[in-house]
């Protein structure tokens, strides 16, 4: 016996499926919204411990951080003293309004060096310079 076959038309979708894409987007989103603020912190510097009030860095602000040897580091490379202050004089000279400096020094520093990095941020005309700490253990 002679079977029959049915013809079926096949359809073309013009339509393209986005929901695998949004949700691939939203996780990538959320898997740098955690990692971002983590990079910057990856310096191992230790800070001195204090109470107060924690102060969040805004998007524009600027994180230099100092080692226990005196080492800094802007912008994930390290820098000298020189280099530190061409590097702020061009960042003033391009931002068209106040740019919050962090500066975040090891525990083990001499004081001096602070003050001489202190010294540097406002030679290059910054006047919102905060020194971050840790806070204490209670």
């Amino acid at each position: 016996m002679q079977q029959k076959r049915r013809r079926t038309q096949v359809k073309a979708y013009s339509e393209i499926n986005l929901t695998n894409l949004i949700d691939t987007l939203f996780f990538l989103l959320i898997i740098f919204m955690i990692t971002a603020p983590l990079l910057e912190y990856s310096v191992d510097v230790t800070p001195p411990e204090m109470n107060a009030d924690p102060i969040k860095p805004d998007s524009d602000s600027k994180i230099i951080n100092v080692k226990a040897d005196g080492t800094i580091v802007y912008d994930r490379r390290t820098v000298t003293e020189a280099e530190l202050q061409i590097v702020l004089h061009d960042i003033e000279q391009h931002s068209g309004r106040e740019t919050a400096i962090f500066l975040r020094g090891d525990r083990d520093l001499r004081y001096g060096v602070v003050m001489n990095i202190m010294r540097i941020i406002r030679g290059a005309g910054f006047r919102n310079v905060n020194l971050v700490m840790q806070e204490e253990a209670r």
